[in-house]
């Protein structure tokens, strides 16, 4: 996978994963996008803040500077909306 494809699916799921710390399918997918950036990206120290309405994403690579990606915070929560609004994952 494309490292900006799984910078993003890591930030959309670990939203969701923090948003629904009792989820256990959000909590193991979001491990497992962390696991494939830091092996096959060579990536660390991954974070997130919301600011302004975007969501920045942060993360180390060894040798070169700190990566700083900016997504539109409606873009990232979608999948936590369509969750949030399915019943069978609410009850």
């Amino acid at each position: 996978m494309k490292r900006d494809d799984a910078l993003f699916n890591w930030l959309q799921i670990q939203v969701v994963a923090d948003a629904r710390p009792d989820d256990q399918s959000a909590q193991e997918t979001a491990a497992f996008f962390l696991q494939m950036l830091q092996e096959d990206h060579a990536l660390g120290e991954l974070a997130y803040r919301l600011e302004s309405g975007w969501y920045v994403l942060t993360a180390k690579q060894d040798g070169t500077e700190p990566l700083e990606r900016k997504y539109p915070a409606e873009m990232v929560e979608s999948l936590l909306v369509a969750i949030e609004n399915e019943p069978k994952f609410n009850s």
